[in-house]
């Protein structure tokens, strides 16, 4: 009898044994199954993806889907999808951007164009306050990045890329006028010199100290390059009554009309001009542009030209024209900038996928930086390239980063109705250059106009 019932004990705990076996293996099954069905291989971690949207035109989307596989592999678990609404055309790409916020969509990441795209959404709740996030990493924006949109103490903007303005510059032609390169603290009065003593032969075949383009930039160059905002003071009134306009309005004239240094205006709006083309096909021996004309020099199958290439800081206004807001020489910083979308699901990886994009030192960027402890000389050196003979290396990196180059903080005032009053500025210069209507009464216009478009538009 002892001798069955321990038999029969060892058949029960043997059968147990394989019930609890079964059990183990049923439930590791079903668990194996549930994390497949989650997107990972790890039970209970659920693969996130994100969306990042932005304006890339064909060449520029390679290098984004590059640095966001970066990002993928240093941050399992999480994927993201790049949306390009619009190719190539930020402006239209605004646009469809605010029908996905109208229609409710789920915005992750977006990239803007500039700090005002932002604060336009940001007042409508389209985005989400970075604040809690910066608090949690224990960092400060404005030590981070250059510009820091903001609205109300909480900030919406990150900054993905940064702006430089700077004059380029025929080297060759500097050397046969006997001109050096300028430095910091040259100013407009000194600009028209040059652009008077580069000025060579008649006709077609002349070549032009200067050209200015048709954007604003060059309807009032220091209104958009030495102050925060270039529409409206610190008050929130319009600048358009600012020394400068009428100064820099009148100095475009006579260099037109007087120096007969620069191309005339009407013929630049007839002819449709290309600035590159001019500067790189000789018809002008100077200009002022941005950053994003870096690798130009050296594309000499897109540009060819035999000279090198020169670069000097922006002018600097003279005492007699400063503006009203001036901070002794600093130069305004635009650039592009990233926001996290109010109806994202994933706020906590849409905020490591900002971070990433705006300080990762990746050798797929193909702007600066907006981060203020970037290496911004390896990407200097990327973008220059390999036909360094055609460039003034020295000059450039002292026009972007010399010991005498300073940058503006954020303005405090960030302009929503930057369109309307773009309009103002253009038709008020066209006003003087294309008639006889003195300075004074077309900046009165420009001042009454823009007044109106502030108190309607951002006095709410």
């Amino acid at each position: 009898m002892a001798r069955k019932a321990k038999r029969n004990f060892l058949m029960s705990t043997c059968i147990l044994l394989a019930l609890m076996m079964f059990t183990s293996a049923c439930g590791s099954k079903a668990a194996d199954e549930s994390a497949q069905s989650n997107g990972t291989a790890d039970a209970g971690t659920k693969e996130v993806t994100l969306k990042y949207y932005n304006w890339d035109n064909d060449s520029q989307e390679g290098a984004t889907d590059a640095m966001l596989r970066e990002f993928e592999a240093a941050n399992p678990g999480i994927k993201v999808e790049h949306v390009v609404l619009v190719p190539g055309n930020s402006l239209e790409m605004l646009k469809k951007l605010d029908f996905l916020i109208s229609s409710g969509d789920e915005v992750d990441v977006v990239q803007l164009p500039s700090s005002s795209a932002v604060v336009e959404r940001a007042v409508r709740s389209a985005f989400t306050p970075l604040n809690e996030f910066y608090d949690k990493e224990g960092l400060k924006a404005t030590d981070e990045y250059y510009v820091n949109p903001e609205v109300d103490g909480k900030y919406y903007g990150m900054q993905y890329t940064s702006g430089y303005t700077y004059v380029m510059l025929n080297k060759n032609a500097l050397d046969e006028a006997g001109l050096p390169v300028p430095k910091f603290g040259w100013t407009w009065d000194d600009y028209r010199d040059y652009a008077k003593k580069l000025t060579k032969g008649e006709g077609v075949d002349k070549r032009y100290g200067t050209y200015f383009h048709t954007w604003e930039l060059y309807m009032n160059a220091p209104a958009q390059t030495v102050m925060k905002d270039p529409f409206r003071y610190d008050d929130g009134s319009t600048i358009l009554a600012d020394p400068t306009y009428p100064y820099f309005f009148q100095l475009r004239k006579d260099m037109e009309s007087v120096d007969k240094s620069a191309k005339p205006y009407a013929d630049i709006l007839a002819a449709k001009l290309n600035y590159r083309s001019e500067f790189f096909g000789g018809s002008a021996a100077a200009i002022m542009s941005g950053s994003f004309t870096i690798p130009d020099p050296g594309n000499l199958e897109q540009y060819p030209h035999d000279f090198v290439t020169a670069f000097a800081p922006v002018p600097l206004p003279p005492k007699n024209a400063l503006p009203k807001e001036y901070e002794d020489g600093k130069y305004f910083v635009g650039g592009s900038q990233l926001a996290m979308g109010s109806t994202t699901k994933h706020k906590e990886e849409s905020y490591k996928l900002m971070r990433f994009m705006s300080t990762a030192d990746s050798t797929n960027r193909l702007e600066f930086s907006g981060w203020k402890k970037a290496d911004q000389t390896a990407l200097l050196e990327r973008m220059i390239g390999k036909n360094t003979d055609k460039y003034d290396v020295e000059s450039l990196k002292y026009t972007l980063f010399g010991d005498d180059i300073k940058y503006l903080d954020a303005s405090k005032v960030l302009t929503t109705s930057s369109a309307d009053l773009t309009k103002v500025i253009g038709d008020g210069f066209s006003k003087f250059m294309l008639s006889n209507e003195p300075i004074e009464k077309v900046q009165a216009w420009m001042v009454e106009e823009a007044t109106k478009i502030i108190k309607e538009k951002e006095n709410k």
